[in-house]
């Protein structure tokens, strides 16, 4: 059996291709390229001749073949107007990606966010949307089968704190009884991501006058230091400048405070899982593992995953589309109830929009 599963990510879109469970594809693409050439993706997509992809979701959708998508679940997908579109690579790079494979007919499924799982309590949802893209999802549901195997364990004994640090935002994930329960995505995330400002102040955002879709691309730990937006491994051998090792405190900050959140919500957390681009960065991570040494009484772990060098989103969705199809990770993607997804990622939202 043959699957793919693709992470739409804010630096790179990063493809992995599983035979049999064993990694056989492994891709990575500036987003700027894909925005350029999506037909390029596409066709080494089409070329691995998977028996399932999983597509590049966004936001995520509940459960659907790209067959039935409709205008209005590709908006969701993205949430950015038409107008907006051209300003963001990543997301003309998606919808362009999803047009092209709905053409030539593809067997591709779009998967949920965390907001549209059942295993997430209703009253964790309202007035929120971003609880965890579909991607962030796909990484949780990774460190589900990373625990289960690293510890010899059932799903229904895994119990965690996921953190993922990536290029542009945040994400923290509770897992309890091998089951996703709550998540918080990088627009409410409590301190900067590296590109993203993280929870956005409502006095900030009246005074702002008018949010586009930009804005969630800015204001994070890299703007705060250097005014514009550095290469990762830059920023990390800055910090012993001042405004780079301020930033970085704002950021870990935010660490904190998400994953004790999240600590509460799970009760008896077995551990807790680093994840994410800014968390290969040996420096960084070994700053995170003894700051949350010092915080929780509990071991902290880098996300395993699979072997390549695609980012860990890939991975899982790869898992998913496997399980989906019947594979090896049947067992895992029905424990985590993806198929009883439902709802729209605005559902819960009790504000008026201007949509």
């Amino acid at each position: 059996m043959r699957v793919i599963g693709v992470d739409p990510g804010t630096k790179s879109f990063d493809v992995i291709g599983l035979e049999d469970g064993r990694i056989k594809l492994d891709l990575s693409y500036p987003s700027e390229v894909v925005a350029e050439d999506p037909g390029r993706i596409v066709k080494a997509i089409e070329e691995f001749n998977a028996d399932i992809i999983i597509g590049p979701s966004g936001y995520g959708v509940p459960l659907k073949h790209i067959s039935e998508l409709t205008d209005r679940d590709r908006f969701e997908m993205t949430l950015v107007r038409e107008e907006e579109m051209k300003e963001i690579p990543v997301l003309i790079g998606l919808q362009e990606m999803v047009s092209q494979m709905a053409e030539k007919g593809m067997n591709v499924w779009f998967i949920p966010g965390v907001i549209h799982l059942p295993t997430v309590p209703e009253w964790r949802k309202y007035n929120k949307i971003d609880m965890g893209t579909a991607d962030k999802m796909a990484i949780t549901v990774l460190g589900i089968h990373d625990q289960a195997k690293r510890l010899g364990i059932d799903y229904a004994d895994v119990s965690f704190v996921l953190l993922e640090v990536g290029f542009g935002y945040n994400y923290a994930g509770a897992v309890k009884g091998g089951k996703i329960v709550d998540g918080i995505g990088g627009t409410i995330f409590p301190g900067p991501a590296y590109v993203n400002s993280g929870a956005l102040d409502g006095e900030v955002a009246y005074l702002m006058g008018s949010i586009k879709k930009w804005h969630l691309f800015w204001g994070g730990a890299s703007v705060i230091a250097a005014e514009k937006i550095l290469p990762p491994e830059e920023f990390a051998k800055r910090l012993d400048e001042e405004p780079f090792a301020k930033a970085w405190e704002a950021m870990k900050d935010g660490f904190v405070k998400a994953v004790a959140s999240e600590l509460a919500v799970v009760g008896d957390a077995r551990e807790i899982i680093l994840s994410g681009r800014l968390m290969r960065i040996d420096e960084l991570r070994k700053d995170v593992e003894d700051l949350f040494e010092e915080h929780f009484d509990l071991p902290v772990v880098k996300q395993r995953g699979l072997e390549g060098k695609a980012k860990e989103a890939a991975q899982g969705s790869a898992i998913i589309g496997d399980g989906l199809a019947g594979g090896q990770f049947k067992e895992l993607v029905e424990h985590v109830e993806i198929k009883k997804s439902y709802g729209s990622v605005l559902d819960w939202v009790k504000l008026p929009l201007a949509l």
